[in-house]
């Protein structure tokens, strides 16, 4: 719940004049690992919600994923996201799980 209230900070403090908004990458990958950790299992193998890892998720498109993040999926744990962030930053969160870690 910390990690949450520290995220709508972030948001908050996000200047969003004229619409243009820059994603904080450090916050967001925090947001994956912790908030998203809880259900998908803190190294996103799954947990109450299926693997995120990216070779589990290449299935998805960009577009695709994002959309499941920002509106959840009905009748399931997943929650819509889209109240607490903006489609670029769903969309880098896509991009992030499509990649897969860069060790």
């Amino acid at each position: 719940m910390r990690s949450l209230l520290v995220f709508l900070l972030i948001l908050l403090a996000t200047d969003v004049a004229g619409g243009d908004v820059d994603v904080d990458a450090d916050a967001l990958e925090r947001l994956v690992r912790q908030d998203c950790g809880s259900c998908h299992g803190m190294t996103l193998k799954g947990g109450l919600g299926p693997d995120l890892r990216a070779e589990s998720v290449a299935h998805y498109d960009r577009e695709g994923l994002a959309f499941v993040i920002l509106n959840g999926i009905p009748g399931t744990p997943m929650p819509p996201w889209s109240p607490l962030m903006t489609e670029e930053e769903a969309g880098w969160i896509a991009d992030y799980l499509l990649e897969g870690e860069s060790e």
